[in-house]
């Protein structure tokens, strides 16, 4: 941080990160409210505050707050390999809860393997549903997290036990069709709900206790942040071709 506005708690020198403070990431300085900045910790540097604190304060709302995973509760994550999957795979762990991914390849099956998941369905061999229902006795899971959208829809609804609840948080396959309420019903009276961090974040009091929460997760150990791709800025419209094309794994950091 270089200069700060009247009445500003943060002073120039500061070491901060963001995630919710609007467009603008791809330049060398920017002009941000101070209210939507979070200060990092000191063992936590730059590289690691830029792959992480999206991810993980998306991870943050939806495992503790949109629904409040438990020691024992089995869940269902697609997209496993991914940044999102990673981190949640571990914090999944941490708590107890039994963590069940969904990826496209044998080599993103054990990267979510590694980093906290139980078990791991590869989408392109195998029925997800049917293979969720033989993972867990019949039963179903207490919660799918499906930031994946239309692609797997269909699957995460039939993946759930009765009052389960579809967070659909993301539509990386495009956006899910309109949902016939009917089918809820037939499901076994199922809940989706369509969260956003904006919305898990809209106060500064929410925002800092969620990175709060993250950064203990961090520093503790439990989670660590997985960087397997770095991009220098002038490479940017390659860096969206491969994650357009599903092409990386874990986090991706644009270089200046």
């Amino acid at each position: 941080m270089t200069a700060v506005g009247e009445g500003v708690e943060l002073v120039p020198g500061d070491r901060v990160g963001y995630c919710t403070a609007g467009l603008g990431a791809y330049a060398q300085a920017l002009n941000l409210p101070a209210e939507r900045l979070v200060a990092l910790p000191e063992a936590v540097d730059f590289d690691t505050a830029a792959a992480v604190m999206l991810k993980g304060q998306t991870v943050e709302y939806l495992i503790q707050r949109c629904f409040a995973l438990q020691a024992g509760q089995s869940c269902l994550f697609h997209a496993a390999a991914g940044g999102v999957g990673l981190l949640f795979g571990q914090w999944a762990s941490a708590l107890g809860a039994t963590a069940i991914g969904t990826v496209g390849s044998d080599e993103k099956a054990e990267l979510a393997l590694a980093h906290g998941y139980q078990h791991v369905i590869n989408y392109r061999r195998e029925d997800v549903a049917a293979r969720v229902r033989e993972l867990t006795g019949g039963a179903g899971v207490r919660v799918v997290y499906d930031g994946v959208g239309r692609d797997t829809l269909d699957a995460s609804l039939a993946s759930l036990q009765p009052r389960g609840l579809l967070v659909s948080f993301g539509n990386a396959s495009g956006s899910p069709p309109p949902l016939d309420l009917q089918r809820l019903a037939a499901g076994g009276s199922l809940y989706v709900t369509r969260p956003s961090l904006f919305d898990y974040t809209a106060s500064p009091v929410e925002l800092r206790q969620s990175a709060a929460a993250l950064f203990e997760r961090l520093l503790d150990g439990s989670l660590r942040v997985d960087i397997r791709q770095r991009y220098p800025l002038a490479d940017i419209r390659q860096a969206h071709r491969d994650l357009e094309a599903r092409a990386t794994t874990g986090s991706t950091v644009i270089l200046p």
